[in-house]
């Protein structure tokens, strides 16, 4: 299976000809979409999904499944083995909403999070790792990568920071994968590596 970090929190799967889309937003572009199979989307908040975007999407490849699903489910879209974790967003502060949020564990493999520290009762080999957002706090990250005990981690929602913010943040993320000889890597957009 290869990873394609794109914008923000969007990653793109790719295996067997097969293309898996999640959390398309908004800090990216259309193209995020072109060739997929099927999007999953964590939750509602504009940089994970683009309705009108995602719309467009549907329109032009008919083909093109998004998922509604709830913690527990488990299901395949073209031809990755999905199983949905966590409720809730994390909470940004009292005074606003907590939206529903959801994490997907691709393959038994990639764990994706969306905005929240859900730990799956699973094995993570490949944690995407939220390094950034209003809701982020540095030390529930270090607690939350520890506790996921992931083989690898990759950051994603890092769109809000500037370059010396990505240094400061990639120092926590790596102290943070330290105690459990997990490697860290931020990939620009547009890197894919292969799992």
């Amino acid at each position: 299976m290869q990873l394609t970090k794109l914008a923000h929190a969007c990653v793109r799967l790719a295996k067997d000809g097969a293309v898996l889309v999640i959390d398309p937003g908004a800090f990216g572009d259309a193209s995020a979409l072109e060739g997929a199979d099927a999007v999953l989307v964590t939750h509602e908040h504009f940089d994970h999904v683009e309705p009108d975007t995602l719309r467009a999407a549907l329109t032009a490849s008919p083909g093109l499944r998004v998922w509604a699903v709830a913690h527990g489910d488990e299901f395949t879209t073209a031809g990755f083995a999905v199983h949905v974790y966590g409720e809730q967003h994390a909470v940004i502060h009292p005074d606003i909403p907590t939206v529903a949020n959801v994490g997907f564990m691709i393959d038994g493999e990639v764990f994706h999070p969306g905005d929240s520290y859900t730990v799956p009762e699973d094995p993570v080999a490949a944690l995407l790792a939220p390094i950034s957002g209003p809701w982020y706090s540095t030390r529930e990250m270090i607690d939350y990568v520890r506790a996921v005990a992931p083989q690898r981690t990759y950051a994603i929602h890092d769109a809000l920071l500037s370059p010396i913010g990505l240094q400061v943040a990639e120092m926590f993320s790596g102290l943070a994968a330290g105690p459990n000889n997990a490697s860290y890597t931020r990939l620009e957009p547009g890197t894919t590596v292969e799992l």
